[in-house]
């Protein structure tokens, strides 16, 4: 259905994930198909995860595609915010270029490939401690966060909060600016001196 056309009320779900895999719906588990197809039901009627994009085939051509695709779009929104929930920035960053390159190999079907099997191994590891449940709102095409919870989360209320603890001091970042900006401060005092050279 088109985002425009779908109800103007918006309807809220619940996936629930373990080791990156999602197992649930609402509470109640579920098989990865019928998941699949509920998912598919509730987001179509919302106008979510239709996607007219331009793309590179494998031949070297661009064309047009218009899909539909409103499970595996709700699902791979609601893995997004529990990885960013459990993952620390480092393993996200490189999860990243990872999947991009696991994605081109799957596009161009090396499947069978060591290449392919290492990156699967690398991206298995990193979904181990993905579980948890995470609330979503759909709304014309829309996909909302609406709250995360983990037991593996990494997130620290006494570490983030701008009125820490014990924890963590803010005087200690000084030292850490100090040193993270230590490059910057000696290019810049490399120019400086190259243009008083250049005046005199």
């Amino acid at each position: 259905m088109p985002p425009e056309k779908a109800p103007d009320k918006p309807e809220y779900l619940e996936l629930g994930f373990e080791k990156g895999i999602p197992v649930s719906l609402d509470g109640k588990a579920m098989a990865p198909a019928s998941l699949i197809y509920e998912l598919n039901e509730i987001g179509g009627r919302n106008g979510v995860g239709i996607v007219d994009t331009v793309e590179n085939r494998v031949v070297g051509m661009k064309s047009r595609g218009i899909y539909e695709t409103p499970g595996g779009t709700i699902i791979y929104a609601a893995h997004r915010e529990l990885e960013n929930l459990c993952l620390d920035r480092q393993t996200m960053s490189f999860k990243a270029i990872v999947c991009q390159k696991l994605a081109e190999l799957i596009y161009e079907g090396q499947w069978y490939t060591p290449l392919r099997e290492a990156l699967s191994a690398f991206i298995d590891t990193t979904q181990v401690t993905v579980g948890g449940s995470v609330r979503l709102k759909l709304y014309k095409g829309n996909i909302i966060p609406a709250g995360s919870t983990s037991p593996f989360s990494l997130y620290n209320q006494e570490l983030s909060s701008f009125t820490t603890g014990d924890l963590f001091d803010h005087k200690d970042a000084e030292g850490f600016i100090k040193l993270t900006g230590l490059p910057m401060t000696v290019r810049a005092l490399m120019e400086e001196r190259s243009k008083s050279k250049a005046k005199s």
